[in-house]
């Protein structure tokens, strides 16, 4: 196969891979690529119809206070669509938007099968042959890689990422699995559509009271809640842990680890959340045993030179990065870095901008989600 060299390589065009994309832009680097295996912002184009982004959006940057979804500074996806809390297709709409406006060069329907490093050189191998490079940054994200099997018989349910409308969903008794963001947004929805819910948990999310939205429901979440709590349509069972799910018949069996079993007339949903895109890569990152991956303080492997990771994925000791306003703030730890080692000028004034915007985070130790009320 005949190999096509770049300076860098961005797997995933979502908001990771797109953000940075267009830093790169802005700093002049030319020689770089984006692999996509789909299509720009597809990830948000699969979510439910009914699915929004969980941060508000708020066209505050005029103040230096950039709106929470944006991946490039000076621009406001609520603003661009009257929306506080957008749906996938209009997010999606506002990444093609961004990748349009600085012509990013997007291969899109390109599915990556394997990295490896040669000679200092990375070489991606593809649907669509080999590409070469000096630097990767993966920017997979998670969505596309949902956890089908987190217990034995999980394959009899329906994961959360498969449904296409909530409204759709056949009349019944539903029991969902899975109580945090995507299994209350789904029982919110179930409930307001007239359908009998029950939500089982291992704990209770829905009680935690944690100010890092990454490790207890979002406020959008709560507030959404609070509206149905009350109804009689609604169970939440905390402590409610699955260890399997049986079928007989037409007939569905949710066997808990406190020995309980329920019988459901209608498929389980699962939403247990998702697995990391990493996975594809595996080989390439130190993985902790908590199932994190190791990164130095420029979000690159420790375990190969060159390779670097950027949105949801990246934490670093107790500090998450899972939301779009968190992960965009290391774009520009990543774009230095590489600028650098590839020997090209730093443009000062496009990295003062995304300082200025809160963009450019290189002091991790002034992550602080406490509250004082």
């Amino acid at each position: 196969m005949t190999a096509t060299h770049y300076d860098v390589i961005i797997v995933g065009a979502g908001p990771a891979g797109v953000g940075l994309g267009s830093l790169f832009k802005q700093t002049g680097l030319e020689n770089f690529t984006i692999l996509e295996k789909n299509e720009v912002g597809s990830t948000f184009l699969n979510w439910p119809k009914e699915t929004r982004l969980l941060t508000p959006s708020f066209p505050g940057h005029g103040f230096g206070l950039l709106d929470l979804n944006a991946v490039v500074p000076s621009t406001s996806p609520g603003y661009a669509y009257d929306r506080e809390h957008l749906s996938g297709e209009d997010y999606a709409d506002y990444l093609k938007r961004i990748a349009d406006h600085f012509e990013l060069p997007v291969q899109t329907g390109i599915t990556v099968e394997r990295v490896h490093k040669e000679n200092e050189r990375f070489f991606v191998e593809t649907s669509s042959g080999v590409f070469q490079s000096e630097f990767v940054v993966w920017a997979g994200g998670e969505y596309q890689y949902p956890e089908r099997h987190p217990f034995p018989g999980a394959g009899h349910c329906v994961h959360s990422s498969d449904v296409g409308s909530w409204t759709s969903v056949q009349e019944g008794h539903h029991y969902i699995i899975g109580g945090y963001e995507s299994g209350i947004d789904a029982a919110y929805h179930l409930v307001l559509s007239g359908k009998e819910v029950t939500v089982l948990a291992k704990g209770e999310p829905w009680n935690n009271d944690d100010p890092d939205p990454s490790v207890s429901l979002s406020p959008f979440t709560s507030e959404r809640l609070d509206e149905v709590i009350d109804r009689d349509e609604l169970t939440l069972l905390g402590d409610a842990q699955v260890a399997k799910v049986d079928k007989k018949g037409e007939r569905f069996y949710i066997h808990l680890l406190s020995g309980e079993v329920i019988e459901s007339e209608t498929v389980p949903f699962i939403a247990t959340g998702y697995k990391s895109s990493l996975t594809l890569i595996f080989e390439h990152f130190y993985w902790e045993d908590n199932g994190n991956v190791r990164l130095t303080e420029s979000d690159e492997s420790t375990v190969t030179d060159g390779l670097f990771l950027t949105g949801p994925q990246v934490k670093h000791a107790e500090v998450i990065f899972c939301f779009i306003y968190k992960f965009r703030q290391r774009f520009a730890v990543i774009a230095k870095e590489i600028l650098v080692r590839l020997g090209l000028p730093v443009n000062d004034e496009v990295f003062n901008e995304y300082r200025k915007a809160t963009m450019y985070l290189d002091d991790l130790s002034c992550c602080d989600n406490s509250c004082q009320c």
